[in-house]
């Protein structure tokens, strides 16, 4: 029994471990689509508080997504998903580095 709770305690750490972006547990309220060379769709709106996910899936292109203004970055990757907590309300213009023809904003309500 005692082994039981020990692989069931692990495998919950484990789990929790492979949460992207720091993300508090809840569905993201925005999902954005990279693929395609774009961001789909390229424009969300949310409320403060909320998180947006973006998932990577364009044929083995490699994309990220960088805060225009420097407040989140995502790894540089080919597949896979990044999330985001707004905490503030605002407008945040984003882009892919190897693509700055990709961009995207997400807007942010109190």
């Amino acid at each position: 029994m005692h082994k039981l709770l020990v692989l069931a305690a692990a495998t919950t750490a484990l789990l929790g471990l492979t949460a992207c972006g720091g993300d508090s547990g809840e569905a993201p309220a925005a999902t954005i689509h990279v693929r395609d060379m774009s961001y789909s769709p390229a424009s969300v709106t949310i409320s403060k508080g909320q998180s947006v996910e973006w998932v990577f899936d364009d044929n083995g292109l490699p994309h990220d997504v960088v805060d225009d203004a420097g407040g989140f970055r995502s790894d540089l990757v080919t597949e896979g998903s990044y999330t985001h907590t707004f905490d503030a309300a605002g407008t945040f213009a984003y882009h892919c580095t190897p693509h700055p023809m990709m961009v995207g904003t997400v807007v942010v309500r109190d």
